[in-house]
């Protein structure tokens, strides 16, 4: 059977001037901060999300205090969605069954849902806050039963939103940065 494509992106030799552009512009930053590391990361965010903290990563007394302004209205629906989306997900896990055959005798068969070691979920909000997205990837990541989930999220009219980092944290993540864009999914591993 032949394979058909609804959609296709344009051949390397089509591809605009401004594609072209920012697509040097991404690998200069990327290696800028592969380069350069925390000091290209600071100022990326500097630059990008008015924002500078001593450490991108949350502390628990921060994300403590940042949950404590979320109104309990906005908690209570956080919670909700998360209900309902842990709910699923869990109905998908247990629907992708480990198998083990003995097809002859000592010849065993079969495949086991292991989950990933590590994960890192990216929840946009620079310029709207996503809270849906930590639903969507933090706490699918929980009841998958990643060891170690990171989650990062820009600013928010230069500080962390207080909704989407109790989302990230009731979500599941272990670990909530507080940095945005290609700053940080180029980030060393070190934060």
């Amino acid at each position: 059977m032949a394979t058909t494509y609804i959609k296709r992106g344009k051949p390397e030799n089509e591809r605009s001037e401004d594609d072209q552009k920012v697509r040097f512009t991404v690998e200069n930053i990327l290696k800028d901060i592969e380069a350069r590391g925390d000091a290209a990361v600071r100022e990326l965010s500097e630059k990008f999300d008015k924002y500078s903290p001593a450490s991108f990563k949350l502390s628990a007394s921060e994300i403590e205090a940042l949950m404590n302004r979320v109104s309990a209205r906005d908690m209570e629906d956080i919670k909700f969605a998360q209900a309902q989306v842990r709910n699923f997900a869990q109905a998908q896990r247990d629907s992708m069954l480990d198998i083990e055959v003995e097809t002859l005798p000592g010849v065993i068969l079969g495949h086991k849902n292991i989950p990933v070691q590590s994960v890192g979920c990216y929840i946009p909000g620079g310029k709207f806050p996503m809270v849906a997205s930590a639903h969507m990837s933090v706490a699918t990541a929980s009841v998958a039963g990643v060891p170690r989930i990171a989650a990062a999220t820009p600013a928010f009219k230069g500080e962390p939103n207080p909704a989407v980092i109790a989302a990230m944290y009731l979500g599941g993540a272990h670990e909530i940065y507080v940095l945005g864009g290609i700053q940080a999914i180029g980030a060393p591993v070190s934060y």
